[in-house]
């Protein structure tokens, strides 16, 4: 009777995803890939923090990102400084949002809202 009342879901819910294991497990039956926060084209590596787990659809929006707007301000000479943070809900291991800052001299900020 009350059911106006309760939150509505508006989108996809990774509280339940708390763990690496789970979040490999996820990765390996495709609801989500694992991704690099620090690109390799910016001399990141596939190890510890810099793993992280998304849905294929982020994996592919920071690509192009990284690939389509950061490198070339890079080559160009505009930034030299290359950040990318995630942000958590609760004891999710799946990141709620991820915010990439390119500096100095320029800037350029962007964050991507996951869930």
């Amino acid at each position: 009777m009350f059911d106006f009342f309760k939150k509505k879901k508006n989108g996809p819910d990774f509280s339940e995803i708390d763990s690496r294991e789970k979040a490999e497990a996820a990765a390996k039956d495709g609801s989500l890939v694992s991704i690099l926060m620090m690109p390799e084209v910016f001399g990141g590596v596939p190890v510890g923090p810099n793993v992280i787990f998304v849905p294929a659809w982020v994996a592919e929006q920071k690509e192009r990102i990284d690939l389509g707007t950061v490198l070339p301000l890079a080559q160009e000479g505009k930034i030299t400084r290359y950040e990318a943070q995630p942000a958590y809900k609760g004891d999710s291991f799946v990141p709620s949002s991820i915010t990439i800052h390119a500096h100095t001299p320029g800037d350029f900020s962007v964050t991507i809202e996951i869930w």
